[in-house]
């Protein structure tokens, strides 16, 4: 697959004004726990990174 192929393969953004409040306030809090989970992902390979560069570098 090239760029070109998965730009086309984006999922559209809904349309948000045609969304209603509740509909949005849901979404922000799927997005809101999306991100928190992306974080645990992003300290547990740091953590990762930490303990094998501590462990080449002997």
């Amino acid at each position: 697959m090239d760029w070109d192929e998965a730009e086309r393969r984006k999922p559209a953004l809904p349309k948000f004004e045609t969304m209603s409040i509740e509909d949005l306030e849901d979404r922000i809090v799927a997005l809101e726990a999306e991100i928190a989970t992306i974080r645990g992902v992003i300290k547990a390979k740091q953590a990762a990174r930490g303990s094998a560069d501590s462990f080449f570098k002997k």
